[in-house]
């Protein structure tokens, strides 16, 4: 029996799609991540009950860090995205987390770079709060381990492949490098939306949207580029043509950033050698009026293939696929500290 909801929501269901496809699905997928990692924290006496929590958020950090913070007695501030909608602002607020939101925008640099100019603001302000660093610190992959055993229990020893948005590298890194301890060779495919410096996609710019939770105009520290084996960069246009179809054929009502991810697993799935699991990271509430109402525009998605490029140069919406070969991170996107 669990003691808190926040022990529920960190474990996915896995459900078998057929064709080779399988899809880890999340209520909310951070809930994993920061429970964790503030587990670990206070067990390494790095914070006390009572504390306060601190960081930027697109959205599902928010939630499971104010979840996490809840389970365990410390207080969370949020320094949220344009993109956190009513119904979350208003779970923060009765979980006793507060949010300080960022000013509309459609410019996902812009919104990244407010947030985090007023993190620093916050902690010379606050150098008593702890900032969780959900972008840059190695703990946010902790939670990923227990997934990862999940998985091996439900599929056994069968081959896989793994697919999901790169974001900050906590859940798609991690996840690799837990299931590689059994078979070193799962291949690992990394989602991005173009305008994201992560893979070298920040000069190509696609103004529908803001997949804020798999890509970023600042460099992040948690992401290896030497774990991903294989790059898909989609657009709005694939990535909601692949939400509406993931709910209209198998009933699963997922995010944007889910929507591009079954896209490019159901074409990594081609060759059958692997069974390809896919993370879908939340659900698709906060995507209905700009996703699902426009289920009519939505392209088949037997309609869509990926432009194969060998170099992030020739990326160009509204798909496009590499090679990455496990290679280092591009220039651009290489955190440094300060």
């Amino acid at each position: 029996m669990d003691h808190h909801v926040s022990e529920a929501i960190a474990r996915p269901d896995l459900i078998d799609l057929g064709g080779g496809l399988a899809c880890l699905r999340f209520e909310s997928m951070k809930v994993a991540s920061a429970l964790a990692a503030v587990r670990h924290l206070l067990e390494s006496g790095v914070v006390r009950p009572g504390d306060t929590l601190m960081d930027s958020s697109s959205g599902i950090y928010a939630y499971g860090l104010a979840l996490a913070a809840h389970r365990y007695g410390l207080r969370c501030h949020i320094i949220g995205s344009t993109t956190i909608d009513h119904p979350l602002r208003l779970q923060l607020a009765v979980l006793g987390a507060t949010l300080e939101q960022m000013p509309p925008s459609d410019d996902l640099g812009l919104d990244q770079n407010r947030r985090v100019q007023r993190v620093r603001e916050v902690l010379r302000e606050h150098p008593e709060y702890h900032w969780m660093r959900q972008y840059h610190d190695v703990i946010h992959g902790l939670g990923y381990r227990a997934v990862a055993e999940q998985i091996r229990k439900d599929v056994g020893e069968e081959p896989l492949t793994l697919v999901g948005g790169v974001g900050s590298g906590a859940s798609t890194g991690a996840l690799a490098r837990y299931l590689r301890e059994g078979d070193p060779a799962t291949p690992l495919v990394g989602v991005q939306p173009f305008g994201s410096v992560t893979f070298a996609s920040d000069h190509v710019t696609d103004p529908q949207i803001i997949i804020a939770g798999i890509g970023s105009s600042i460099p992040f520290g948690n992401v290896d580029h030497t774990l991903y084996d294989t790059l898909h960069w989609t657009g709005f246009d694939a990535a909601l043509a692949g939400s509406v179809d993931l709910l209209r054929r198998h009933a699963i009502f997922a995010g944007l950033s889910t929507g591009a991810a079954y896209l490019v697993a159901r074409w990594e799935a081609r060759t059958g050698r692997r069974r390809v699991v896919f993370v879908s990271a939340d659900t698709g509430h906060r995507y209905v009026d700009s996703v699902f109402a426009r289920h009519e525009e939505a392209r088949p998605v037997a309609d869509l293939s990926p432009r194969e490029i060998d170099d992030p140069a020739g990326l160009k919406p509204p798909w496009c696929r590499m090679d990455w070969d496990r290679r280092p991170a591009p220039e651009q996107a290489v955190h440094r500290e300060g």
